[in-house]
């Protein structure tokens, strides 16, 4: 038998630890150790240290079921405590006993409840990512347009926006004009290397231009050349003959000399449900619009349109303006600046919640190009690029003129108009931010200032040919006499070497006549070269590179925008359409 069970310890038996108490008459369990009543002085090891046995017929101890505190009798009185009073006397268990014992377990429970629950969280939220993941991810249409992507951290980035003229969707079929797979909404948005500044450029439709020659993938997987076009409004570079967004791009690339790196596309559903997820658009109208064919009809003032009001903005053209496409692009450019505005100061970004209604809105309603594998692409991207502050985003149209072909009485197109497209296209080429150029112009003018230009008629010039273009020479004689008023100067014909780059030598006492004949023909300071002595009567000397473009052509275009070209800033909450 355990001693530990019956209160024994050791080799003691178990009897001799019962011992009478004198006061009460009766055999009492005593400890060793313990103090016996009525002695002082010496502890009553056991009933063996005192001769004393309990009878043999002394009834054999019980187990008892655990009595509550306070219900034992003290062996002094015979008296139990009262309730709630705690016996003084009684040796306090510092161990931790059953109480203690369920209250850690209690805990042991909850901890492991916690636990279970974390786990149940985070599993929750991982199927969760996953679903949204999966979702999105399904909901992107990817579509291959030829782009290139191949870009580091540190470049600029070039994204073509295209809107389509597709009326799939319900109430689509109500805006005017036959439908098609056109490009109606085309925008080159440029991206600078440091993400301090974009700019986006807005193609017209109804421009007339050359569309190359295109490659296209159809549905089953083959691939078929689309013959070049002349002379052709730009919206067909897609719909048309069997183009597709490839061709887009391509024509994009041809006109403007800029590298395109991704593709996004939207349609008429998308500009509906996208105002519509970010609480719609506001915008600002100086005049009433009432347009039928679109069924916009809004009075004056600030408004915030959404779903088909907003559709029915980005499509109207006939309620203002002088009803083109061109003031129609202007709406547009109000429109996508001020929706940019809606999401990155709307708090559309801080709530999950709503930027993740967004992001389903926004990868239903979109088609990007392949090199976008998935959404996770496209969130880098758009993180990437967001660095750019709307006070930095800058919108302005391709300028164009009249086209030339058609009656004044007549007239529904447009042409590039070269001269001033140039610097746009340049600026872009080479990631030259706008209003850094706007300064650098100002800085060569102060310079050029400090020369006082000689008259063109005394301007001395013999020209030669450096470059590829034949007859460039003699091209450039005839607009100098002719157009410009310089009869001084003479044709050399082809210079002794070819070379790349225009120059122009000159004597220090020709920097007057170096800065008038630079002034006409667009000559950047690199290809002015001074010697030291002065050169009297000798002409300066002229030699045409492969830079040259034509008699007349500025050779080098400057990087800013021409000062007659609207340009409005993503930040500018006051652009009210007129």
């Amino acid at each position: 038998m355990d001693a530990q069970g019956r209160g024994g310890a050791g080799d003691i038996d178990p009897a001799d630890q019962w011992v009478l108490n004198p006061e009460t008459g009766n055999y009492e369990l005593r400890l060793p150790g313990a103090r016996q009543p009525g002695q002082t002085g010496r502890s009553a090891g056991s009933a063996a240290d005192s001769g004393a046995r309990p009878p043999r017929n002394a009834p054999p101890r019980q187990r008892r079921a655990p009595s509550a505190p306070g219900d034992r009798a003290r062996p002094e009185t015979g008296d139990k405590p009262v309730p709630g009073q705690r016996d003084r006397r009684a040796p306090v268990n510092r161990r931790r006993g059953k109480g203690a014992k369920k209250k850690r377990s209690r805990g042991r429970r909850i901890l492991t409840w916690a636990g279970g629950a974390l786990a149940m969280v985070v599993l929750v939220a991982a199927l969760g990512a996953w679903y949204w993941w999966e979702r999105l991810n399904g909901n992107l249409t990817r579509v291959d347009a030829g782009v290139s992507a191949d870009y580091g951290s540190d470049d600029p980035v070039n994204i073509l926006f295209i809107g389509t003229d597709s009326r799939s969707g319900e109430g689509n079929d109500s805006y005017g004009g036959e439908a098609s797979e056109g490009n109606d909404t085309t925008i080159l948005m440029h991206f600078s290397a440091n993400r301090e500044h974009a700019t986006g450029l807005s193609i017209p439709r109804d421009m007339i231009t050359d569309i190359p020659e295109c490659e296209v993938t159809n549905e089953d997987g083959t691939t078929e050349t689309i013959p070049a076009s002349e002379g052709v409004r730009f919206n067909q570079s897609m719909g048309a003959m069997g183009r597709d967004p490839s061709c887009v791009v391509n024509s994009v690339q041809e006109m403007t000399g800029v590298t395109i790196n991704h593709l996004i596309m939207a349609d008429f559903n998308a500009v509906k449900d996208i105002s519509t997820a970010v609480g719609g658009v506001p915008i600002c109208l100086e005049e009433p619009i009432d347009d039928p064919k679109s069924g916009l009809s809004l009075p004056e003032g600030e408004h915030v349109v959404e779903g088909e009001d907003a559709l029915s903005f980005v499509r109207t053209r006939y309620g203002v303006g002088n009803g083109g496409d061109l003031d129609r692009i202007k709406l547009q450019q109000q429109f996508v600046a001020s929706m940019a505005r809606q999401i990155t100061d709307g708090g559309i970004l801080s709530s999950p919640t709503r930027l993740l209604d967004l992001a389903e809105v926004a990868t239903s309603a979109l088609t990007v190009d392949d090199e976008i594998e998935n959404v996770n692409d496209l969130r880098l991207l758009a993180q990437d690029l967001g660095q750019v502050s709307m006070s930095e985003m800058n919108f302005v149209t391709v300028p164009v003129v009249d086209n030339p072909d058609e009656p004044e009485d007549a007239r529904a197109t447009v042409v590039l108009d070269e001269a001033r497209a140039a610097p746009i296209f340049r600026m872009i080429q080479e990631d030259i931010d706008p209003n850094q150029a706007e300064e650098d112009a100002a800085a060569e003018e102060e310079q050029a200032e400090a020369v006082e230009p000689a008259p063109a008629a005394e301007v001395r010039v013999d020209v030669y040919n450096g470059g590829d273009v034949m007859g460039a020479a003699q091209q450039t004689l005839e607009w100098l006499q002719n157009v410009q008023g310089m009869p001084l100067t003479t044709n050399k014909s082809n210079a002794p070497e070819s070379q790349e780059t225009t120059t122009l030598e000159y004597g220090a006492d020709q920097a007057d006549q170096a800065a008038t004949l630079a002034e006409v023909m667009g000559l950047p300071d690199s290809a002015l070269q001074q010697v030291d002595e002065d050169r009297g009567e000798e002409p300066m000397v002229l030699v045409l590179g492969n830079d040259f473009r034509g008699a007349g052509q500025p050779i080098e275009v400057p990087a800013e925008l021409p000062e007659d070209v609207d340009s409005i800033t993503a930040d500018d909450e006051s652009v009210c359409a007129s």
